[in-house]
């Protein structure tokens, strides 16, 4: 029992020594506001290159949510992942060796446990991307107490009057608790920008229109919302068939808009659980105080309608997990969140509660409401919170996972072009590679999918960016004209697609590092960080083996390059949960779409083409091949009165261009329908796109 509970004990102990007896008064070189995973790499590049800082952070457990349940690193590339946020990944590569810290790799294999903890493991780097919350929190408290840095802990900005500014220039902030921090800059690496806010400094909620930076991906997707999608239809009012009796809770009568509008909705969020199925380290979840069946009725439903996964478990070591939201109703509260970034702590602490409620009661209903499958039932009732973590709390996570809040607007806005590197990026302070990955943002009643009223979700986006590329240095700057010794690493300037690919905490950790030392350089060279020299700041970057460049080619062809009519599927109509991929080259625009090889005979996607005046017209497919492909794929063409049917191997590499399959010709006076099913196939069904010639 020592044992186990001996690094809580060895935390408690470092807490205290971050707690130092540093005045808060005294003039810093570098005050950082925030608690995350960006505050720590900042500071410890502070002290690195021989300047004062103190991290005043709102939250007692640092970290953020690499140290409050997100044990799954979001890498992506992780050949681009450099300096201190290498370090740390190398750190829990070490904690791990120690034979105590590693118990048991494997985990019990259990329905809906995908992989397991040893594809986090790179021994080849010595690195490791998966671990338990508080060996994250540890690896932390070390960088502080090698560092030496202090802490303030449980400090909150003044929001109101708290920052005190000459002109453009902060000179102090003041907490609640009325302690005064002064300094020479400061750096905002909340993942809410509430420094940045109160500074004066311009940002935005919500998501941006396409048109305003010439995207693809931004404002309100309804068509592109494929994954985390109802797998058939789900009625939306309280009384079923009865639009008097309302509808379910968090359910809007519409989208809102037309797809690529914008709205001030922002993705959901949820707790990043760590739970196990391990009886003596099990604490039972027990049904929330406030439990509300009607908020469930939506799940319930959901289920009736074919959903059989709900949530993804990664698991970490010593048989616990990171398990995340997944399919069309899970951990994410949908449309609970709207409020979070402008709130008061105390309206942000109620959003908090409710969260933890909600995940409480997904659990809960999992394992013990009778309209839940029996298998699925017993197999919930296995599931516990981690008797050994968070245990302050409850055993719950102390923070929600944020994944979107506030986002600055400066001179320099990174989109999604600069991603796909369609505009240039000309100084870069890190690279990210992650999906533009934003989670849903709302539920709506579509009323043309089954022809009558159905509930949808509308805002999953999880299309790769091509591979990795930079993140300019204007990101982390605010406008010359509103603070002039202020950085922003974490909300940083790009619009919403754009940062639902940054927000990845590896990246934090890097942008985090860049700001610190941009900060010291302006202070050492005399100069504001908009006017520092940027080969002077690479410089150094490099030297604290920061990664600034990577040579990659797009991997899509673009639709428009090609002759004849070409439609994406992205553009197609869409039944069931396909899979947005990337992983095969050769593919049209954004990527391909496929089935999971799940729910067969549920999922389809039809196009419909409107022909230039009638003739004879030839139809082909585009799909990716691979060994895991189906090779039975029905293929439907319709015109009118006429139809054919095809069958397609996906094994086999389509024979026009390595691109295409010729589907054969039909008559064709206006429309041609093309419709893909996964009746009875075994394999993977991709739907890239179809041309007509």
């Amino acid at each position: 029992m020592k044992k186990k509970f001996g690094w809580f004990l060895c935390a408690l102990l470092m807490i205290s020594a971050g707690i130092c007896s540093a005045d808060p008064q005294k003039n810093y070189d570098v005050v950082i506001y925030g608690g995350t995973c960006a505050s720590i790499t900042a500071a410890v590049q502070v002290k690195k290159m021989g300047k004062t800082v103190a991290v005043v952070s709102p939250d007692t457990h640092l970290g953020g949510l690499s140290s409050s349940g997100l044990g799954a690193t979001d890498s992506g590339n992780r050949s681009v992942i450099g300096g201190l946020s290498r370090e740390f990944y190398h750190r829990i590569w070490q904690y791990y060796q120690k034979k105590e810290s590693w118990i048991q790799q494997e985990m019990p294999v259990k329905n809906g446990i995908p992989g397991q903890c040893g594809r986090g493991i790179d021994n080849e780097t010595q690195t490791m991307w998966v671990f338990e919350p508080h060996a994250a929190e540890m690896v932390f408290e070390d960088f502080i107490k090698e560092y030496n840095i202090p802490v303030f802990r449980n400090e909150w900005l003044d929001r109101e009057k708290g920052v005190v500014k000459k002109g453009t220039k902060i000179l102090s902030i003041k907490t609640l608790s009325g302690k005064v921090f002064s300094g020479s800059m400061f750096l905002d690496t909340t993942y809410e920008g509430d420094l940045m806010a109160a500074a004066g400094v311009q940002y935005t909620v919500g998501r941006e229109s396409n048109a305003m930076y010439n995207e693809t991906l931004n404002g309100i997707q309804t068509k592109r919302a494929v994954s985390h999608q109802f797998l058939g239809f789900v009625d939306p009012y309280i009384v079923p068939g009865k639009p008097e009796s309302g509808l379910l809770p968090y359910v809007f009568k519409n989208s809102g808009g037309q797809d690529g509008e914008a709205d001030s909705k922002i993705q959901a969020y949820n707790l990043r659980l760590c739970i196990t199925q391990i009886p003596e380290n099990r604490v039972p979840i027990t049904k929330p105080d406030h439990y509300d069946p009607l908020q469930y009725e939506l799940f319930l439903r959901s289920i009736e309608a074919g959903q059989k996964h709900f949530f993804i478990h990664s698991r970490m070591p010593n048989h616990k997990t990171d398990s995340n939201n997944n399919n069309a109703f899970s951990s994410d509260l949908i449309g609970g969140n709207y409020e979070y970034p402008e709130a008061s702590y105390e309206v942000r602490r109620a959003i908090y509660e409710n969260h933890r409620q909600w995940c409480a009661g997904i659990l809960w209903t999992l394992a013990n409401n009778p309209r839940v499958p029996e298998k699925v039932r017993k197999e919930y009732q296995n599931w516990g919170l981690a008797k050994d973590e968070f245990t302050d709390n409850g055993n719950w996570p102390w923070q929600m996972y944020v994944r979107e809040a506030r986002r600055m607007i400066s001179d320099f806005v990174v989109s999604e072009r600069h991603l796909r590197l369609l505009d240039p990026t000309d100084r870069p302070i890190g690279l990210g590679s992650y999906n533009m990955d934003s989670h849903n943002a709302q539920r709506y009643v579509d009323y043309e999918m089954f022809g009558k009223p159905s509930v949808r979700n509308e805002g999953d986006i999880q299309i790769n960016p091509g591979g990795p590329y930079p993140i300019d240095y204007g990101a982390i700057l605010p406008k010359k004209d509103q603070a002039v010794n202020l950085l922003v690493p974490v909300c940083v300037s790009c619009s919403h697609i754009a940062f639902g690919s940054i927000r990845m905490e590896p990246v934090f950790m890097i942008l985090g590092q860049s700001a610190a030392a941009a900060a010291v350089l302006s202070l050492e060279k005399g100069v504001v960080p908009q006017d520092l020299n940027y080969q002077d700041l690479q410089k150094r970057l490099l030297e604290d083996q920061q990664i600034l460049s990577y040579t990659r080619k797009p991997k899509g062809i673009p639709a428009k390059s090609l002759p004849g009519i070409v439609i994406d599927s992205a553009d197609a109509k869409i039944t069931g949960e396909w899979k947005n991929g990337t992983t095969v080259d050769s593919y049209i625009n954004e990527g391909y779409l496929h089935d999971c090889d799940q729910e067969k005979g549920k999922k389809s996607i039809e196009f419909s083409v409107k022909v230039p005046k009638p003739g004879k017209y030839e139809c082909r497919l585009a799909y990716t091949p691979h060994s895991n492909r189906a090779t039975n794929v029905p293929v439907e063409i319709r015109s009118g009165s006429k139809s054919r049917n095809v069958e397609v191997n996906q094994k086999k590499q389509p024979p026009i261009d390595n691109l295409w399959i010729s589907l054969g010709s039909i008559e064709a006076d206006d429309e041609i329908r093309i419709m893909i099913r996964n009746d009875q196939t075994k394999g993977h069904v991709i739907v890239d796109a179809v041309q007509i010639l």
